[in-house]
């Protein structure tokens, strides 16, 4: 019988396809739409392996690219974090324990992209086990064109009763190109 190898095209064609198809272990993706890709020492430079999908860059919201590998060179004090296009990124500011009860806190919500988009954002009291008698709040975050084309976003409002810790909202949206 005569046999024929089986190739990959994407493996022959791309000097990285094997190593994007192995399990990457100095990269890692934090929820649905951040991956980290740390420097270890004595390293300034290194590779990052890109998913399928366009990514940012998290703090300047430059292109990175797609399904690619890429070079990168953060700088003292900067970890390489991407961005999924699309993603829709609730922030606040560090804090060393969870708001208090009714306290409000401001948070900052970044969105990388340049299309409609959506998010439910988690909100409970902080401190009690309320959250298991169903005492917790969903709030949607959405990102919409306005009747002039701008991208405009809103987050909607608490449900009556249920915890509204959510104090003032800045809006920066990051896709620069």
């Amino acid at each position: 019988k005569a046999s024929r190898e089986i190739k990959n095209p994407e493996l022959s064609e791309n000097p990285y396809g094997e190593a994007i198809q192995k399990e990457i272990r100095d990269q890692y993706m934090t929820g649905e739409y951040l991956m980290v890709a740390p420097l270890f020492t004595g390293q300034t430079t290194r590779e990052v392996v890109l998913p399928q999908g366009k990514w940012l860059d998290f703090y300047s919201g430059n292109y990175a690219g797609e399904q690619e590998v890429i070079k990168v060179t953060p700088g003292l004090g900067k970890i390489p974090v991407f961005v999924k296009y699309g993603a829709i990124i609730p922030m606040m500011k560090p804090v060393l324990r969870a708001p208090s009860s009714g306290q409000k806190f401001d948070i900052e919500i970044r969105y990388y992209g340049s299309a409609p988009g959506f998010y439910r954002l988690y909100d409970d009291d902080g401190e009690t086990f309320d959250y298991e008698k169903g005492i917790y709040s969903w709030r949607e975050i959405r990102v919409a064109p306005d009747k002039m084309g701008k991208l405009k976003g809103t987050v909607s409002k608490a449900e009556k009763g249920k915890p509204d810790n959510i104090g003032e909202v800045t809006w920066r949206f990051m896709t620069v190109n």
